[in-house]
């Protein structure tokens, strides 16, 4: 009697199994908005992770850094050699430097305007 009820338990618990399983994978794609709890809704609180990510800006290439070293390479060979005065390497340093200081907050601006 007792091997009855077991086969009899397993029998109905494989027959329960597809039917469980089958309401579990329908309920997911049949739900409309109007049965999800409004205040489980956290789409506006937090960010859309599956979303391409791309920079704001343009980077800089390595051609550009190259070009940026180069030219304060050239500066300071110039320097050394005498081939510009003094003053004119300190106009072009803090050219330069200006263009260091300014850059992050201009790119800051440019990209504060397209949002």
């Amino acid at each position: 009697m007792a091997f009855e009820i077991r086969r009899l338990s397993a029998v109905l618990l494989m027959a329960a199994v597809p039917a469980v399983l089958s309401a579990c994978a329908s309920s997911t794609s049949t739900q409309s908005a109007a049965t999800i709890n409004a205040g489980a809704d956290r789409s506006e609180a937090y960010p859309d992770i599956t979303a391409i990510v791309s920079a704001e800006t343009q980077q800089m290439g390595d051609e550009e850094a190259s070009a940026i070293s180069g030219r304060l390479t050239s500066l300071t060979n110039r320097r050394r050699s005498g081939a510009i005065s003094e003053a004119e390497y300190r106009r072009q340093l803090a050219e330069l430097q200006a263009l260091r200081d300014g850059h992050g907050q201009q790119t800051l601006s440019e990209i504060q305007k397209t949002n």
